[in-house]
Order: C-alpha cells, then sequence, then structure tokens
C-alpha cells in the first residue's frame, strides 16, 4: 500500500493527472476551470527536476548508462506524459472515422488507420509540453521566481504558435475556455488565441510557486491576474454592439444531413440535391437574401458547366434569384485529377462570380503527407479516387454583398487565416463544415473554434455544416443560434457586416514576440531576481 500511494505521488503520476485534467476542459464537456491548475503538477516537476540539474556534478544528459534518468530526460518524460493525457483525450473524437467499410476498407484495417491517426496527431500535439517541460528543466533553474514564469509563458506561446503555422493543429490551450468562458475569451481580441494561452500558463505558474515555496503571496498574484483580466473581459462584454447603417444581411442556413457513407455516391447526390434545393426555395420564400451551404454539400465538379448547369439548384437560383454560396469540388486548370475542395459564390443569375479553394486540407484525410512513403502504407481516409490540391494563400472572397472571410471546416483551427482575411476588408465570416466523420466532440470543438475566430476578428459569423453544429455567432462570441445534431435543418437570421478592427486584426500576434523578447532578458540577467 505504501509503495502504491508513492507511485501515486511520484511525478509522473501527478503529470499524468494533470493531463488527465487539461483533457476534461475541451467542449462539449467543457470543464473550462480546470484548465487554470491543470498545468500546476508538471510546472513543480520540472522545477524539482530543475534543483536537481544545478546541483554541483550534475549534467543534462547524465553518464553512461544513466542518460534515462538524467534531468533532460526525466523533464522529457513528464512533458510528454501530460500532453498524453491531455491530447489523447481531447482529440479521442478523431477514432470517429472507424469504420470505414463504407470506403471500401476492411473493419480491421479501418480500426488500425484511426487506431494510427489517434496516435499520430496526439504525439504531434504532446511535442509542445515535451519540449517545454525540456526547456524549463535547461532553461531555469538559476532564475528568480518571477523570471521564471515569465520564461515558462513566452517558451509555451512561442511553441504554439510555430505548432500554428504547421500542418496539424487543434488543441491549443485557449480552446479550453470556449464557448462558454466569454469574459477570457475576449483576451483574444488583444493578440489572438496565444493571449488566453500566456493568461493560462502564467496563473498556473503562479500556483505552483505558491505551492512549492509554500506563500500565500504567489496565490494572490495568481487570483489577482485572473481577476484583472476578467474584469477587462467583463467591459467588453458589457458594451452593447453598435452595428453600421445599411449592413443587415438576412442569411439563411441549410443543413442537408448526408451520411458520408453515401454523400459521394450516385443515392447521396441525389438526396443532397432535393435536400439543398428544397431548403433553398423555403428559405427565399421566407425572404432570406442569400444562402449559406456547407462544404461540398452537392459534390460535383461546380467548373463544369454542364454538371452545374444540370443540377436543380442552379436552375431553382435562375428561377429565384437570391444568391447563394454553395460548397462543392472544382478542377485545378492543366492538372487532370487534381481537384480543390471550394465554396462558390452564385449570383442572383445562377453564374459563379467567385470560388474560394479550401487552404488548409486535413492531413491523412484529404491528403497524405510524405505520399511517396507512406502512400503504401496506410489506405487514403477520403473517397475519393482524385487528388485533392490545396487552394492558394491569400484569397479575396468578394461577393455581391461585398468582402467575406472564408474558412472551410478544418480551417477553423488556424486564426491567422481569418486575422490576415479580415485585415484585408472581410465584413462575415462564412464558415463551411462538414462533420459527418465524427463523434458528437468534434463538431462541438469546431463550434467553440469558430466561436474565438468571431470574438478575434470582432465578426458575426455564419455556420453551415452538413450534420452539425450550424450556427449563428455575434462578435462577442455569443451563440445565437445553434443546429441539431444529424438533423435535416433550415435556418433565417440577420447577421451585419463590419469593418471594425481589433488589435489582433491589425497587428496579428505581437504578444508572443513580446513576451520572448522579456523571457530573453531576464534568463540573460540572472539577477533579474534573487533565486528563491
Amino acid at each position: 500500500m505504501t509503495l502504491m500511494l508513492k507511485r501515486l505521488n511520484s511525478p509522473v503520476a501527478l503529470a499524468a493527472f494533470g493531463g488527465l485534467l487539461m483533457g476534461l476542459t475541451p467542449a462539449p464537456l467543457s470543464l473550462w476551470p480546470l484548465a487554470w491548475l491543470a498545468l500546476v503538477p508538471l510546472w513543480l516537476g520540472v522545477q524539482k527536476l530543475g534543483a536537481k540539474l544545478s546541483e554541483p556534478g550534475r549534467s543534462l544528459s547524465g553518464k553512461p548508462g544513466q542518460r534515462f534518468t538524467s534531468p533532460g530526460w526525466q523533464a522529457l518524460k513528464l512533458g510528454a506524459v501530460w500532453g498524453l493525457f491531455y491530447h489523447g483525450i481531447a482529440l479521442s473524437w478523431i477514432t470517429g472515422v472507424h469504420p470505414m467499410t463504407w470506403m471500401g476498407v476492411p473493419w480491421l484495417a479501418s480500426l488500425a488507420i484511426a487506431l494510427f491517426c489517434w496516435g499520430f496527431i496526439t504525439f504531434w500535439g504532446l511535442a509542445i509540453s515535451a519540449i517545454w517541460a525540456w526547456g524549463m528543466t535547461v532553461l531555469t533553474p538559476k532564475l528568480g521566481s518571477v523570471a521564471r514564469i515569465l520564461v515558462g509563458v513566452a517558451l509555451w506561446c512561442v511553441l504554439e504558435a510555430i505548432w500554428s503555422h504547421g500542418p496539424l493543429w487543434w488543441t491549443s490551450l485557449s480552446y479550453t475556455q470556449s464557448p462558454h468562458d466569454l469574459v477570457i475569451l475576449q483576451l483574444g481580441r488583444l493578440s489572438g488565441p496565444l493571449a488566453i494561452t500566456a493568461a493560462i500558463v502564467a496563473v498556473n505558474g503562479l500556483l505552483a510557486e505558491a505551492w512549492r515555496q509554500q506563500q500565500r503571496r504567489y496565490a494572490l498574484s495568481a487570483l489577482g491576474l485572473v481577476a484583472v483580466l476578467s474584469l477587462y473581459g467583463s467591459l467588453l462584454l458589457s458594451r452593447p454592439l453598435v452595428e453600421p447603417v445599411n449592413a443587415t444581411l438576412r442569411v439563411g442556413i441549410i443543413q442537408g444531413n448526408i451520411p458520408n457513407e453515401i454523400k459521394l455516391y450516385p443515392g447521396g447526390l441525389r438526396q443532397a440535391l432535393e435536400g439543398y434545393t428544397t431548403g433553398y426555395e423555403t428559405l427565399v420564400s421566407q425572404g432570406v437574401q442569400a444562402v449559406l451551404t456547407p462544404e461540398t454539400a452537392v459534390p460535383i465538379l461546380w467548373t463544369d458547366p454542364g454538371a452545374r448547369e444540370a443540377s436543380s439548384l442552379e436552375q431553382a437560383v435562375q428561377r429565384l434569384r437570391v444568391p447563394i454560396w454553395v460548397g462543392g469540388f472544382g478542377q485545378v486548370p492543366g492538372a487532370p485529377n487534381h481537384y480543390t475542395n471550394s465554396l462558390f459564390a452564385l449570383d442572383s443569375q445562377g453564374q459563379v462570380v467567385n470560388r474560394y479553394d479550401k487552404v488548409q486540407l486535413v492531413p491523412l484525410g484529404e491528403y497524405i503527407p510524405f505520399e511517396s512513403v507512406l502512400g503504401g502504407l496506410i489506405d487514403r481516409l477520403s473517397p475519393l479516387n482524385a487528388h485533392l490540391q490545396a487552394g492558394r494563400p491569400g484569397q479575396i472572397f468578394d461577393t455581391v454583398f461585398g468582402r467575406m472571410i472564408m474558412g472551410i471546416c478544418y480551417e477553423s483551427a488556424y486564426p491567422q487565416h481569418f486575422q490576415a482575411q479580415a485585415r484585408a476588408g472581410g465584413t462575415l465570416i462564412l464558415s463551411a463544415a462538414n462533420n459527418a466523420h465524427y463523434s458528437a466532440t468534434m463538431p462541438a470543438q469546431h463550434h467553440a473554434q469558430d466561436v474565438m475566430r468571431a470574438i478575434e476578428t470582432d465578426r458575426w459569423t455564419v455556420r453551415a455544416t452538413n450534420t452539425g453544429y450550424s450556427g449563428i455567432v455575434d462578435p462577442y462570441g455569443r451563440t445565437r443560434w445553434r443546429s441539431g445534431l444529424r438533423s435535416y435543418e433550415t435556418h433565417v437570421d440577420t447577421v451585419y457586416r463590419r469593418t471594425t478592427q481589433t488589435a489582433y486584426v491589425r497587428w496579428g500576434d505581437w504578444l508572443t514576440p513580446l513576451l520572448g523578447l522579456l523571457a530573453l532578458a531576464a534568463w540573460t540577467n540572472k539577477q533579474f531576481l534573487p533565486r528563491r
């Protein structure tokens, strides 16, 4: 019993417990207050390892034959264990791609693919906490408490910033607060999601110092920081939304609810054309000015005039004269068998006046990284017998209602994608997604991502998904309407096109470079604060 209790109280077990707590914070469980203390066990663990490293005769890599017990390796292990639980739990919805028997993939192979994807993206994410723990162990043993916290916050933000520009990104610490903690989420207006991440890491660092040193002042500092940030967010939320004159748009949403099992086959195409045509006609009768459909709502080549003109949806647009934004596929000029996942803007004549091609494709879902190596090892998860090609960054999506901000599915996780479009004059976020592959957890987290993007850019957001959750989100992140899950629905709402620019839209993530410079100054000057 004593041995068992000792193991449960070990740094590895405590790190696992902290990662478990953080894994419970994202939607739909949304136990978001836990995020403000879930990093404390990892902080304490790396501080203890750092103290060992500063002892005489200690080295980072350890003696030959004892490398895996050295402080550096132990730090990597602690960070990896914490990240394993956090990312593993938060991203467990990826296993919902199984079974893929409808695509011709055998049941066992489908299970293997789902587990591989889950393991791969979990490993990719846990690298952040592993590198952070190693860096803190190496960089901070000789620093004072405030300098150590500053370095910890800056290092975590830098790592998240790097990962957010990579091919796999979803589980920023900031999204643990969405969609419910609207007060803290307002920090995104200042410097994007990393302003929220910085606050979470800083509070955890202060609580760790309070525990380690048994000094109340650090705990009071943590509470004071939360209070100040909450006051700022509350003041923003208390202000009424002032909308520009003549900027209203009465918009309709169609949630088609076409199962993936049939979506790209003749039966699914017929159901899509019937459902979206009927939904379009219903919304027009309710006085909408424009209609938004989900990602690949009508899966035909909209760049092929013959295929487009034969669709009942285009014929309805030509008859009823209301513009529509419809999801489908486009062909890449000069590249046979290469297609784009696109949203097409049809004007009141039914003509395609603009097209947005999805930029951030899903690794392993819409393309295979290092396909020349991995292509023979894993089957493509997409049922397309073709190659999807990413769209060109920096696209401008102008419509008859002005310039829009576009995001297709996975792009919702990339804040800089929306920030750049808002800075270029986008007035309204249009978010189109499928979401049919996964469990209910993924649509809830996807909605949470779009809530953050609305706040950061100060834009109304119109979300159309295939199976849920579709929705309307205002610039403060308040969900005005959210659909059911796996249901056919139409909805009419009034939104507003805005031209305001938050600090984040103007300057992007300015906080992370500033924190990096301050942390570098603190680290180079060992006398920043007396060591404690």
